[in-house]
């Protein structure tokens, strides 16, 4: 297995196309790859239909793969705000690839018989190892679609990005072989020798104290320990420092605790999720999530340094346990809310994963929203860093 990632900055798509092959050519080693992933930020997007037909005169027989970005990244950089493709390429022996457009009508219910959605993702009854999702966030369920793969294929790792930098609904930003799109989704399913590890940096660090969400409905909590949210997040804004009351009013989060049965709980044990408001009449905290009665929550906030601090102790963590990396790629789905805006300096993402895990190729694009798991379950995340680590399972044998 063989992973390179480059990105041409040329404005003009097919001079970008033709330099970024050379690019990806040299970097594996003159080997063909199997699979291309093209990320092709929004400055390409009036022109984004001929990508299809640029890149096949570049890789014949090579999988297609990929959608439209705001900002995209490769080579481990960001694009920023400059014109740019990013091509990731691999060589994939002992993998079958299998892509397939959905689009949300077709989509069979959550909970349809597996073989309904084999036959939705063209899997042949094949449980893959890795699901990468990119979907059209004006026209697609994503939740809904994330639950039935979870049901349905347990054990495979899912993760991706909804696509950005559209002008308005209906535009082509869905790229698979020789074909793009103007809605639904993309899924690209591996079977075969592969492991994916994955990392979810949402970001974000506990205030105040576990509490325990007594009445809820849906979406609304109606009771923090057994008081009023409002009255909660009253309590709590007076024993702030002046630092964290700013963070309180700019960008408050409610992480729901994976399990309810810890006794102790750090910022891993949390599902980050967006707080909408407060109901100004009976004064429930209005969440983009539905919480169970009784689940454990805390209230979180987020800046730079703390995301910062975030990342490297997940980076850590996963170095302790894969002290080597080699022969391996790295995909990233990061936020719009994420890069050189808010941490006031480009690349910093890509380069806490080179420093501390080491200098593998990285890339991917800035999206709507990031698909990756926390626990072992898949959700759609916002604010957030996604990596996708992809090496064999099983060592090859030159």
């Amino acid at each position: 297995m063989f992973w390179a990632s480059v990105s041409a900055t040329e404005r003009s798509l097919t001079q970008a196309v033709a330099q970024a092959a050379d690019h990806l050519l040299e970097a594996l080693g003159g080997r063909e790859p199997d699979l291309v992933l093209v990320f092709a930020s929004s400055h390409h997007r009036n022109h984004f239909a001929a990508l299809p037909g640029l890149l096949r005169r570049e890789f014949e027989f090579a999988q297609l793969f990929g959608c439209l970005g705001l900002s995209v990244i490769g080579a481990g950089r960001e694009s920023g705000d400059h014109a740019a493709i990013s091509l990731i390429g691999a060589v994939l022996p002992e993998i079958d690839i299998q892509g397939v457009h959905l689009q949300q009508a077709d989509m069979p219910p959550l909970y349809a018989e597996r073989s309904l959605w084999d036959n939705a993702l063209n899997l042949h009854h094949i449980a893959p190892a890795c699901q990468i999702l990119l979907t059209d966030p004006f026209s697609f369920n994503t939740d809904a679609v994330l639950k039935a793969a979870d049901r349905h294929y347990p054990e495979c790792v899912k993760l991706g990005g909804l696509v950005s930098g559209m002008e308005h609904p209906g535009l082509p930003c869905l790229l698979l072989n020789d074909h793009v799109y103007h809605s639904g989704a993309l899924c690209l399913s591996l079977t075969g020798n592969l492991q994916v590890d994955t990392i979810v940096a949402q970001g974000c660090r506990p205030i105040g104290e576990p509490m325990f969400a007594n009445a809820t409905h849906e979406n609304l909590i109606l009771q923090l320990d057994g008081k009023t949210p409002r009255d909660t997040l009253t309590d709590l804004y007076e024993k702030l420092t002046r630092s964290d009351r700013k963070l309180f009013t700019e960008s408050l989060f409610l992480g729901v605790a994976m399990t309810s049965q810890r006794e102790q709980y750090q910022s891993g044990d949390y599902l980050i999720r967006t707080i909408l408001g407060l109901d100004p009449d009976t004064g429930a905290l209005l969440v983009n999530t539905n919480i169970s009665p009784h689940s454990v929550v805390q209230l979180h906030v987020r800046d730079a340094k703390t995301s910062a601090q975030d990342m490297e102790r997940l980076l850590n963590e996963y170095r302790s346990n894969h002290p080597s990396q080699q022969n391996c790629g790295v995909l990233l789905f990061s936020c719009l809310g994420r890069g050189s805006e808010f941490y006031g300096h480009p690349d910093h993402d890509c380069n806490t994963f080179k420093q501390l895990i080491g200098d593998v190729p990285i890339g991917g694009f800035f999206c709507n929203g990031e698909i990756g798991p926390v626990q072992g379950i898949t959700y759609l995340h916002g604010y957030t860093s996604v990596f996708g680590i992809f090496r064999s399972r099983i060592p090859l044998t030159n």
